[in-house]
């Protein structure tokens, strides 16, 4: 078992859509699910039963996206009601360069390039200073693989955000990352994962699991952990208490299979472990990197995976639309298509706008409820581990 402090399913609980609601939209998809030919699938997901691989690409396969939609958003309503969750947070992205020359990264820079970067831990503290004047309950870092930063730079970029902004949640490090951090303290996991917390790091976002494949590790980031390490790193992080995200990049070279697979394993360690809180489907990007002849997802692609990851992953307490990839309009239709999660005000997020993301580099408060409450949700601040911030009076 995870030593994680409790469930995440206890720290998630909300409330749940009045009954007579999900009768009625239950009535709805019965037609809808009959016609489309996907009765079978639609009762077993109304009794809560757990989706098979062969379900899962029949859902994939399906050119009735609606009924899959509508599935997925009668999951979502079950699960939290009309509340949809965002959070009040900044970015940090506290270096560009990286040594493993990911084909579909944009975002990378190698030393002495051209535009190369590396925050000093001052800087980085000084990029949370500038925002004290804002209610940020989080910081998100997530960066390159520098080859050259050392151990104890983690440890002080870490500290450098406590002493800006003690009260700060500290969401940093991919696997990717932590795979980088281990190797250069020469220590075990569990140690290096005691000694991040003590520093302040509190969870880790999802990042870097690209597609398990290692069909499509070995063709476009073979020089980046594959699969097996990110989940094994997940599962340690689970087991030091720390919560994390999980995510899946699609709409490049993978196959539909592949994408099932993906979501298979982390289903898997999520019985394990229980510490994923959201899974974010993100939509590749190809502008500006080596696979710029790739065309980008549509936005029915887009809303597919939102929904049959909703459908598949049963497990995990929330599915985000992540408005910097998938762009407001989407994101805010995705929340009818099983997301409950709009992630947050974020403010100068780098990766994705390098890769041609043509969003907002921020949004605020306001305008995230806006966009919840014009979808017919009710939207809901929350600090990093889903526990609900109350308005001040």
């Amino acid at each position: 078992m995870s030593p994680l402090v409790q469930p995440v399913a206890t720290l998630h609980a909300g409330h749940v859509a009045a009954p007579e609601l999900l009768a009625r939209r239950a009535r709805l998809i019965d037609r809808q699910a009959q016609r489309a030919g996907l009765q079978r699938i639609w009762e077993r997901v109304r009794a809560g039963e757990r989706l098979t691989p062969e379900e899962g690409l029949a859902l994939y396969a399906t050119r009735e996206l609606p009924t899959v939609g509508a599935m997925a958003e009668y999951v979502a309503l079950r699960r939290h009601g009309r509340r949809v969750f965002f959070n009040v947070n900044q970015h940090i992205n506290y270096t560009n360069i990286c040594n493993k020359l990911c084909r579909f990264c944009a975002f990378q820079r190698l030393p002495g390039q051209e535009g190369a970067y590396a925050m000093t831990p001052e800087e980085v503290g000084q990029k949370i200073r500038e925002r004290l004047h804002e209610p940020i309950t989080e910081v998100h870092m997530v960066a390159g693989v520098h080859p050259k930063l050392p151990y104890s730079y983690y440890l002080d970029i870490l500290r450098a955000v406590k002493a800006a902004r003690p009260s700060i949640h500290i969401k940093a490090f991919t696997m990717v990352e932590i795979h980088q951090i281990q190797k250069l303290a020469r220590k075990s996991l569990p140690e290096v994962f005691a000694e991040l917390k003590e520093a302040g790091l509190g969870s880790l976002p999802g990042g870097g699991a690209e597609i398990f494949a290692q069909r499509v590790h070995d063709e476009i980031f073979k020089l980046k952990i594959d699969g097996e390490r990110w989940l094994e790193i997940a599962r340690e992080a689970h087991r030091a208490g720390l919560f994390t995200n999980a995510t899946m990049l699609y709409g490049h070279i993978e196959t539909l299979e592949e994408r099932i697979d993906h979501l298979g394993r982390l289903r898997a360690l999520q019985d394990e472990t229980n510490g994923f809180q959201a899974f974010i489907a993100l939509s590749f990007h190809p502008k500006n990197t080596e696979m710029d002849y790739i065309p980008e997802p549509t936005g029915w692609e887009d809303l597919r995976n939102v929904a049959v990851s909703r459908l598949y992953l049963d497990n995990f307490p929330h599915v985000k639309s992540y408005w910097i990839m998938l762009g407001l309009p989407m994101a805010q239709l995705a929340l009818t298509y099983g997301a409950s999660d709009l992630d947050g005000t974020v403010s100068e997020e780098r990766i994705y706008h390098d890769a041609g993301a043509l969003t907002p580099q921020a949004l605020s408060r306001a305008q995230l409820e806006r966009f919840i409450r014009d979808a017919g949700r009710e939207p809901v601040e929350r600090d990093t581990i889903y526990r609900v911030i109350e308005p001040a009076s």
